[in-house]
């Protein structure tokens, strides 16, 4: 107890002492003496985390300012508003998409008689799932179901599923499917019982027939068989484009308009439909307009960080974005392109002195006069064009592991910033270790500063009673 007394006195006096004895305040003295030691460390590290904050800040804008343009741009081409894009007038009919490089035009009429349908079979009716059906080889052989009969098509391999004895329906189904033959399988509680339903692919030519070893015979079908019931004959697909009856194995169909896959969806005979594709022209131009106002944007942005005393004045990444974006009207971006739209400057897009963008729209609407299909080719999406070309340059300066683009920039930036953060704590606790060592002496001295106070006090009494007494 008399410890803990003692303590608590002693913290007592530290705290009251400091100032008790001399009238200065210790305790202020000895956090101004530390802080002015390390103030000028502190003030440097302030200064350059600001301006690492404001640098960070301004190239993230710019960043940004290059995803949003290459999110529109992206979201625009794949839109196929800029594109000959296919248009089906009924869209229940069909629909359409572009393939390679040819661009359609005109006009042509559509009308599906028939859907491409895969082959369904349900086989012979057993007591339940779980009912052993035997043990040996069922055998898939494909090609054409007609009437009571069947036609192999010998281009196509048959499929041997190997069934272990004491096997189930269920069983079979699951060999079957792990076959992946085209065929599938499952087990359909009916009420005759339990009955394996197969499924094939779409097409005339991949109709089946299950052959078996003897011990399986229950689960052998052929068209003239008894084991089981014929669900829905496998079919082509037919149709006629403007008039001209055409068929196809599945309802997908790339080969009857150039350019064009059609993916038929319902039939529509004796109401044909139209497929037509829109002139993009006009939406080519304002797409123009708009890349130029935007590459405007990001390139002020980068003129004014860049300049001298800019917050990027003397960045790599900075400078290497500004050289790419003023080469960009220049470069080729569709090199295979046989007409005159190969680059952005064929489109109008020029690059004036200062490094902004300018729209000529004369050349624009000349090119688009000349070369409408190479034009319209620019804005598809692929390996090649505008977007494309683009997204090349956004992409390169968004690297964070390329120490030479904005992103790499930005990225050794924010390093530079932590690291000054943990510099600013180990300051603040050298600081701190200062200011108590400073209080620490402080203390002692005001201590001998009271202990001679009160010295003096008692010998001013005691001169002060010597000379009444006298």
């Amino acid at each position: 107890m008399a410890t803990t007394t003692s303590t608590s006195l002693t913290t007592s006096s530290l705290v009251t002492a400091l100032g008790g004895g001399s009238g200065v305040d210790m305790a202020a003295l000895a956090n101004n003496l530390a802080a002015a030691q390390f103030a000028n460390r502190s003030d440097r590290l302030t200064a350059r985390s600001d301006k690492l904050t404001t640098q960070i800040s301004t190239a993230s804008n710019i960043k940004s300012m290059m995803l949003s343009l290459s999110t529109s741009l992206g979201t625009l081409v794949r839109s196929g508003d800029l594109s000959r894009s296919p248009t089906v007038a009924n869209s229940a009919v069909a629909a359409g998409t572009l393939t390679g490089s040819a661009i359609p035009r005109g006009t042509y009429s559509l009308e599906v008689t028939q859907l491409a349908s895969g082959q369904q079979l349900a086989g012979k009716a057993f007591a339940a799932s779980t009912a052993a059906v035997g043990a040996g080889t069922l055998t898939l052989r494909f090609g054409t179901v007609a009437g009571g009969g069947f036609t192999a098509d010998t281009a196509h391999a048959a499929v041997d599923v190997t069934i272990a004895a004491g096997a189930t329906l269920a069983d079979v189904a699951k060999a079957i499917n792990a076959a992946n033959s085209g065929v599938s399988a499952y087990v359909a509680q009916t009420v005759d019982g339990a009955q394996l339903v197969l499924k094939g692919q779409e097409g005339a030519a991949n109709g089946f027939v299950l052959e078996t070893t003897s011990g399986l015979s229950d689960l052998a079908w052929n068209p003239s068989s008894t084991n089981g019931q014929l669900l829905a004959s496998a079919k082509d697909a037919a149709f006629k484009i403007d008039g001209l009856q055409m068929t196809a194995k599945s309802n997908t169909v790339s080969d009857a308009i150039p350019g064009v896959k059609l993916q038929l969806k319902a039939a529509n005979i004796g109401a044909p439909t139209t497929v037509s594709f829109a002139d993009p022209t006009t939406s080519i131009a304002g797409a123009m307009q708009d890349l130029t106002d935007a590459l405007n944007e990001v390139m002020s942005a980068l003129n004014t960080a860049t300049a001298i005393g800019g917050d990027l004045a003397a960045d790599s990444g900075a400078r290497a974005l500004k050289r790419a974006l003023s080469g960009f009207a220049g470069t080729t971006i569709m090199p295979n392109a046989t007409g005159m739209a190969k680059t952005l400057a064929d489109l109008g897009l020029k690059t004036q002195r200062d490094g902004t963008f300018a729209l000529d729209t004369d050349r624009l609407n000349a090119t688009i006069a000349a070369d409408p299909e190479g034009v319209a080719a620019m804005f598809t999406n692929g390996l090649y064009g505008v977007y494309a070309s683009y997204d090349k340059i956004y992409r390169a300066a968004s690297s964070a592991t390329d120490g030479g683009s904005l992103g790499g920039s930005i990225s050794r930036y924010t390093k530079q910033l932590t690291q000054i953060a943990e510099d600013k704590t180990d300051l603040a606790e050298q600081q701190e270790k200062l200011r108590a060592r400073l209080a620490t002496q402080f203390t002692v001295s005001e201590t001998r500063i009271g202990v001679s106070k009160s010295t003096l006090t008692m010998l001013q009494n005691q001169i002060a009673q010597w000379n009444k007494s006298s």
